[in-house]
């Protein structure tokens, strides 16, 4: 499916389905249904980490189900590190920090091969540390 970012110019947006697929295969989910359900938990709490031409720019390569929930979060005013994230994530869901580790890789993971290497590079400067290993990159840290 093509979408119009801005004048003149498209992008190609995945399919829902086709997402929740890919994420279900990441994460070995059981079904579709769970995958959803993470896909749901995890885009809403990028949401909360994310803003700016970023946050559209990842919006916009998204299924627009997805979309949704990454841009209907209000940014939090006290950024998390990646850590920090994976714990808040397993505090509203009730889950573990292991399996909401799992979650998170598994659907970032996905997200990260939507994005090309500007964009995700873009997205990571913009987060705190720890997130590139959620996207499933290396962290590579700054000498002191």
């Amino acid at each position: 499916m093509l979408m119009q970012v801005e004048p003149g110019t498209t992008t190609t947006r995945a399919a829902y389905p086709e997402l929740l697929e890919r994420v279900r295969r990441a994460g070995a989910y059981a079904d579709v249904e769970r995958a959803e359900r993470i896909v749901g938990d995890v885009l809403a709490g990028l949401g909360r980490q994310l803003t700016g031409e970023e946050r559209g720019e990842l919006a916009a390569l998204l299924p627009a189900e997805a979309a949704r929930l990454l841009v209907a979060e209000v940014p939090d005013i006290r950024p998390l590190t990646g850590w920090g994230f994976v714990k808040d994530l397993a505090t509203r869901t009730g889950g573990t920090l292991a399996r909401t580790r799992w979650d998170v890789g598994s659907v970032l993971r996905v997200v990260a091969d939507l994005a090309d290497r500007d964009l995700l590079d873009r997205v990571l400067a913009q987060l705190r540390p720890g997130y590139a290993l959620l996207f499933g990159r290396a962290e590579l840290v700054q000498p002191a």
